[in-house]
């Protein structure tokens, strides 16, 4: 993305493109922070990196299979007195942005009551944070006043349309509870189950029946388990209200991308649920291509109740300017983590630091390049480290 377009598209942006780095600061700099006004960056490293998943990850109700084995980006950001801090990239930075760090004050790019400056990428915020956390010898989440809690509920995000794969010979339903056993065994307490078969793998009715049929035979299988539900989009208001119908009594934590988020069909939603025994199953949406107002407008409204953009594109400095918005709101958050199980630790600093996070999106992830860090998942919850920065490590 460049970087012109992103500041006329982003509600933190506006506005600042004719300012200077001071004026963008909104006057917090390296005065408070002598540490951090003593670092320059000397030079900035884009790196590839391998994991996977622990096991094969199918369809959703909008893609095909999402695999096993991956590749991501890095950003390493190294200064003249020796420290290094480090996270997860994004392809779509181009390099005059990402570079354009290099000669910098770190105190004239980030500081614990701002965050990153207003001006640049958001896909370098989160290097920036763990530099920042790195040089001032602190877990970024007590950087950042340390208001939420240290142990966030957590879920699985990897319950799929399992029974279709293998493709040349599908193992059934019995797959589904095999990896939701794999999830509990792990440590998982709450499950979130791809719903949405009827937009594009099965035949209009027969999708709808065969969702309401997973979620019943997980609920029974697993009685104890906290579920939640996520048809990415694929689902029309009369589809979302036909399959509550369907599953009756049982209690789900939310609804997701039931459809495309539009005023009418949500509000709509929000009150069949409000008279149909789902007055405490949340709505939770704006995860892709958000319409952010409208959202918002939405939250406002008791409308839509948790608000789901990704911790890495919206920008962790705009998700922390945001929270005390949602509060007011009574909205809640739970940050877009899936693909990557640095974007749920990631989410775990920002649970820690601001509250108000319902639950976090797990990502179970295995790397020989990267040292994941002291995240301990206990009774359904996972623990924030307290490493400084982010606390993990890259290991190439």
């Amino acid at each position: 993305m460049k970087r012109r377009k992103f500041i006329q598209t982003t509600a933190l942006g506006v506005g600042f493109a004719s300012l200077s780095a001071s004026e963008l600061f909104a006057g917090v700099n390296g005065e408070n922070y002598p540490e951090l006004k003593k670092h320059k960056i000397t030079k900035v490293e884009k790196i590839k990196y391998d994991y996977h998943w622990p096991r094969h990850v199918g369809k959703n109700g909008r893609r095909d299979n999402h695999g096993q084995y991956h590749k991501s980006d890095a950003f390493k950001l190294f200064t003249d007195q020796g420290a290094m801090g480090w996270a997860l990239g994004d392809r779509r930075i181009n390099d005059e942005e990402l570079f354009q760090l290099r000669g910098q004050l770190v105190s004239e790019l980030i500081s614990p009551e701002n965050g990153m400056r207003r001006d640049l990428s958001p896909f370098v915020d989160l290097a920036l944070h763990d530099l920042m956390g790195v040089i001032l010898d602190k877990p970024v989440y007590k950087l950042l006043g340390a208001r939420g809690t240290k142990n966030t509920p957590i879920y699985s995000g990897m319950i799929y349309f399992d029974e279709l794969e293998p493709e040349d010979n599908p193992a059934g339903i019995d797959k589904i509870l095999e990896n939701c056993q794999w999830d509990i065994d792990y440590g998982y307490q709450q499950l979130k189950v791809k719903i949405g078969r009827s937009g594009k793998w099965y035949p209009h009715d027969a999708g709808l029946k065969k969702d309401i049929e997973v979620v019943k035979l997980i609920n029974k299988t697993f009685p104890d388990i906290t579920l939640l539900v996520d048809s990415n989009d694929e689902y029309t208001l009369q589809d979302t209200i036909d399959f509550l119908d369907g599953i009756g009594d049982i209690p789900l934590l939310w609804v997701e991308e039931p459809f495309r988020e539009n005023y009418e069909d949500g509000k709509k939603l929000r009150h069949w649920m409000n008279q149909n025994g789902f007055e405490n199953t949340l709505y939770a949406d704006g995860e892709a291509n958000t319409d952010h107002e409208l959202c918002m407008k939405m939250g406002k409204e008791g409308i839509m109740n948790a608000y789901l953009p990704d911790i890495r594109s919206f920008g962790f400095t705009r998700w922390r300017k945001l929270m005390p918005q949602l509060k007011k709101y009574k909205m809640l958050a739970s940050p877009h983590s899936f693909g990557s199980m640095l974007k749920t630790h990631y989410n775990v600093h920002i649970a820690a630091a601001c509250g108000n996070i319902v639950t976090i999106e797990g990502v179970t992830c295995i790397s020989d390049d990267i040292d994941y860090g002291d995240y301990k998942i206990a009774d359904g919850k996972i623990q924030v480290s307290d490493m400084p920065g982010f606390g993990m490590r890259l290991l190439k």
